[in-house]
């Protein structure tokens, strides 16, 4: 049995999907999975990262854990307790989802120190262990959805900087065969897409997908910043608004890791406009 946390988010919704159609037994939990839209014949029982109570019948009868870093709340969660429940569960092997920002912005709490610790307990934890680090995820640009249906509009800074968005599906996949096959225990995976793409090329990918223009409207970094505020803490709109503005050679890094691991390239922004199109008309 395989567990995956976070089973409503962008990646874990996908990795269950791809277990499932490989016939693996899966159980998915999050806060809201009752409710969620999942494959038949998947276990669904809601916890809460944040409760490591609230994990150990989930981890049940479990052998493998998919552990997303608890995103926003990463800083509220007991790394060491929730692995440790997992081994007491008899899991033996964890894929944990981490962050590029562990290596790229150490000094950055939000982006790197929270995730740091995060990976520390996991390469600590007894377990057989497998650690990815995504760049930024193509998903981000749902973002944009709302006043794509309303004006076919998409704003946002630094129209013409490019970092290598990596489709989360893309990362189910690596999650999958990590979880299931042998040869990646001890491995850190940085997964990027296959090519830089600028918010003005997205803007573009998406039109393209919808059949009509979509207009690209550049803010300024002040702008962006003050819309980032309404929904992030400060910390963490500052690193963000860095990467984007002035992302590092290692940030803009097209890594092989995808392509290593699932044996073909990783798709392109322009793939997942396509199969998202509909979020957008």
């Amino acid at each position: 049995m395989i567990v995956v946390t976070g089973a409503t988010g962008n990646v874990g919704r996908s990795l269950v999907r791809t277990l499932a159609a490989a016939g693996a037994p899966v159980t998915a939990t999050s806060r809201g999975v009752a409710e969620a839209e999942l494959p038949d014949g998947v276990r669904r029982l809601p916890a809460d990262l944040i409760e490591v109570e609230s994990l150990r019948p989930v981890l049940e009868g479990a052998d493998a854990l998919f552990l997303q870093n608890g995103g926003p709340s990463a800083h509220l969660l007991d790394p060491a307790g929730i692995l440790g429940a997992a081994k007491a569960a008899g899991v033996e092997r964890v894929v944990l989802l981490s962050s590029q920002g562990v290596a790229t912005r150490p000094e950055s709490v939000s982006h790197g120190g929270v995730a740091r610790a995060i990976e520390d307990a996991v390469r600590e934890s007894g377990l057989e262990w497998t650690i990815l680090r995504p760049g930024g995820f193509a998903s981000n640009a749902f973002a944009w959805a709302a006043s794509v249906r309303a004006e076919r509009t998409v704003a946002a800074p630094f129209a013409d900087t490019g970092l290598p968005v990596i489709d989360p599906d893309d990362i189910a996949e690596v999650a999958a065969v990590a979880l299931r096959e042998a040869g990646h225990t001890g491995r850190v995976y940085e997964l990027t897409g296959p090519a830089l793409v600028t918010p003005r090329a997205q803007a573009a990918a998406l039109g393209h997908a919808l059949g009509e223009p979509v207009r690209f409207v550049e803010l300024t970094r002040g702008q962006a910043r003050e819309a980032m505020l309404a929904f992030l803490p400060e910390p963490v709109v500052e690193t963000t608004l860095a990467i984007l503005g002035e992302p590092s050679p290692a940030e803009q890094r097209i890594s092989p890791d995808t392509e290593l691991v699932l044996g073909r390239p990783p798709r392109t922004f322009a793939d997942w406009a396509q199969r998202y199109a509909a979020a957008f008309r």
